[in-house]
């Protein structure tokens, strides 16, 4: 039959679509559910070192020796090494290679070294969903650039959006409760959607496309272009040696009296043209930082203007703090964490929506339940698996997911997978809490996200109750 090739053909390509609009949706919702978490990245990192010394105060000749000596070992030296200094979120100072880090207590003496193994984990998967780096967040961005074409197209496609805004139809047709939901979360955080989108999509196309204006105006010299915006560094030849970087600071006090150290990055350590970079906070102001450039003598050379530049580097260098809610301290994190949230169920919704609308059900369905139910359990699975036995979490994160989207496809009932789903996530968490409770020490650190997890534990599995009541009289 002529028609049946054409026929054929459309079929695969509307099979190639589902496919494609289910990884997307998948991707986004990973990256909104980890992104939420990520917020809290400082106070999740003390959580899983609770033993690490903490302190506010640290004496700058302390640090200078303890730096000069600890990277005196070749095997330690990479092309920049970093001390990350106390700060209000974060009360401890680490030594950091481009391969390792460790701790550095207050007296010099080197503390542990680092293992925020699971936060690091769900720090790259928000970042990258765990693909190469260069690629992963430039796909992340372009999902960030399709985040912001998403809420502007979906105001566009529903005019009464806006006065719809109260509308909320919970335990009736599924179709129209996920609906309702999925619109009213949708303008009810649209400006911190679109402000989320604008940011993420930065990240990974900025030096893309700074290097292709560089190689098409500036006679293919794409660093020059990166230079005018984020600085050039100086070019230095000083004998082999340390680094005074409490000279460097010193000087600060005399720079920047008003500005407060958070970073120093040692560029080209080990050799002659190594130079120091202090990286500042500015009072009042949303950049990341002013830095400012030392010799490895300590001796001021500039400073990269990024708190009185043009207008566009100013902004540019504010996108961080945009981005993850580093401002205005806990109360604002906190914020980000709720609107963070809604975005995570705005994604999960879209999809149910339009899998809703389809005349019959498919593995499309138990899939997507394993999407979504599947993650809250991976990941805390993999935190556990983590603590209690040093297993990767990267693996244990994988394996569980995959794990758990494959008893989805095996049921190939969605409502009882997403229940038992609901409740094995609820469950996990409390196994987590227990064995966190039972390997270390009680820390006063531990409390605010012990309680967190268990609020959270509580919420899902009342969920999955809920399910299991409603699937029993359905």
């Amino acid at each position: 039959m002529p028609g049946k090739p054409a026929t054929e053909f459309f079929r695969q390509t509307l099979s190639a679509h589902s496919w494609l609009g289910l990884v997307i949706g998948a991707a986004m919702y990973l990256i909104c559910l980890s992104g939420t978490l990520i917020v809290f990245h400082e106070e999740l990192s003390r959580w899983e070192q609770p033993e690490v010394e903490e302190f506010s105060d640290f004496d700058p000749v302390v640090l200078s020796k303890t730096f000069n000596e600890w990277f005196t070992d070749d095997t330690r030296i990479t092309p920049h090494l970093w001390a990350i200094l106390p700060t209000t979120d974060l009360p401890r100072l680490r030594l950091a290679s481009e391969t390792d880090s460790w701790f550095m207590n207050a007296d010099g003496s080197m503390g542990p070294r680092e293992r925020n193994h699971w936060v690091e984990m769900l720090l790259d998967l928000h970042l990258y969903l765990h693909l190469p780096k260069t690629w992963g967040m430039i796909f992340v961005s372009a999902l960030g650039a399709m985040l912001v074409a998403l809420v502007i197209s979906g105001f566009l496609a529903h005019p009464k959006i806006i006065r719809d805004a109260f509308k909320l139809r919970l335990g009736g047709n599924r179709q129209l409760e996920q609906t309702d939901i999925h619109n009213r979360l949708s303008v009810w955080g649209a400006p911190f959607h679109l402000m989320i989108g604008i940011t993420g999509a930065y990240f990974g196309f900025a030096l893309v496309i700074l290097g292709v204006y560089g190689y098409v105006y500036d006679n293919g010299d794409t660093q020059s272009i990166v230079g005018d915006v984020f600085g050039n560094e100086p070019e230095l030849s000083q004998p082999l040696g340390g680094v005074a970087i409490d000279r460097a600071l010193h000087n600060m006090q005399h720079i920047a009296p008003e500005q407060s150290p958070i970073l120093i990055t040692v560029h080209d350590a080990g050799t002659e043209a190594r130079f120091i970079e202090v990286y500042a906070t500015a009072p009042g102001r949303l950049i990341y930082s002013e830095n400012y450039i030392f010799d490895a003598d300590g001796n001021y050379i500039s400073r990269r203007g990024f708190s009185d530049g043009v207008a566009g580097k100013q902004i540019i260098y504010s996108f961080y703090r945009l981005h993850f809610g580093r401002f205005g301290g806990f109360g604002v994190k906190v914020l980000y964490a709720v609107l963070g949230l809604a975005l995570t169920i705005i994604s999960a919704t879209g999809i149910s929506i339009w899998l809703a609308k389809r005349r019959a059900r498919s593995w499309l369905d138990d899939l997507w339940a394993g999407i979504v139910w599947g993650a809250p359990a991976a990941l805390s699975v993999s935190a556990m698996l983590t603590l209690a036995f040093g297993a990767s979490a990267l693996v244990g994160f994988w394996a569980s997911y995959l794990a758990s989207i494959g008893l989805c496809l095996w049921r190939r009932n969605e409502r009882y997978s997403r229940r038992t789903l609901q409740l094995v996530s609820a469950t996990s968490i409390v196994s987590l809490i227990a064995t966190y409770t039972w390997l270390l020490p009680p820390s006063a650190i531990a409390l605010p996200i012990t309680a967190t997890l268990l609020v959270s534990a509580l919420v899902i599995g009342a969920i999955g109750l809920f399910n299991g009541r409603a699937t029993a009289t359905a």
